[in-house]
């Protein structure tokens, strides 16, 4: 079959400890997902999890250069743990998805903070403020049979050598299972697909010229400089 122009290259990741590369499918995100996090941005509770997308182009990899966006003067930083899924299913049990895993790496939510809050305020949707160009930096993924499954271990973010934020796995209000057992019943989950597992407290807004180290337990860390707008 012909296509009327080239084919894009696929948007992956790289693997550690391996030349092949993770294909990047979807990527899904949930919200407020760390009890702090959840009380600075308004929230109050194990509410049932939420979950928003961002397109597989919004992927940036380790080691990246992300440009300021455009139409915002408030863009934030969201730590996540990056959780790779190998193999699909629809349906499946907490007690089940771990065998669903690849691996693990740790990425950025950036979010278009302002735009996000109009979408909130005016009861329309967050694509604006969270799914644009770049606003997915992971870093390399570690596959579970080399550490297993995090539960606990320490999840940080430096700013320009500062730390902004800096909780523990462990205070996840939905655990990574119970995140794959809920998306499970609303899509089929596919090999490619990734969920950033939710950030805790500290969020807050960068500017060109900030330097971003993401940082968890026993991964790979995420290097990040902000430059300025395209």
């Amino acid at each position: 079959m012909n296509y009327v122009f080239p084919l894009w290259t696929p948007p992956a990741l790289s693997i550690h400890g391996s030349t092949d590369l993770f294909a990047v499918r979807r990527i899904f995100c949930v919200g407020r997902n760390y009890v702090e996090h959840q009380k600075e941005m308004g929230g109050d509770g194990r509410e049932q999890p939420f979950f928003f997308l961002k397109s597989e182009f919004a992927l940036v990899t380790n080691t990246a250069v992300v440009h300021y966006p455009a139409k915002t003067t408030n863009y934030h930083y969201e730590t996540e743990m990056v959780v790779a899924i190998g193999t699909g299913g629809r349906r499946i049990a907490a007690s089940d998805a771990t065998k669903h895993i690849f691996g693990y790496g740790v990425g950025l939510d950036m979010t278009r903070r302002d735009l996000q809050q109009i979408g909130k305020d005016k009861g329309r949707p967050w694509d604006f403020g969270k799914n644009f160009d770049e606003s997915a930096p992971c870093g390399t993924l570690t596959p579970a049979s080399k550490i297993g499954h995090p539960v606990k271990g320490a999840i940080t973010l430096q700013v320009n050598g500062k730390l902004r934020q800096q909780a523990d796995l462990s205070e996840m209000i939905w655990s990574v299972p119970e995140q794959i057992e809920y998306l499970s019943q609303y899509y089929t989950l596919e090999p490619g697909d990734i969920i950033l597992s939710g950030t805790p407290a500290g969020v807050g807004p960068v500017q060109a010229g900030d330097e971003l180290v993401a940082h968890i337990d026993g991964l790979n860390d995420l290097h990040v400089k902000i430059a300025p707008a395209l």
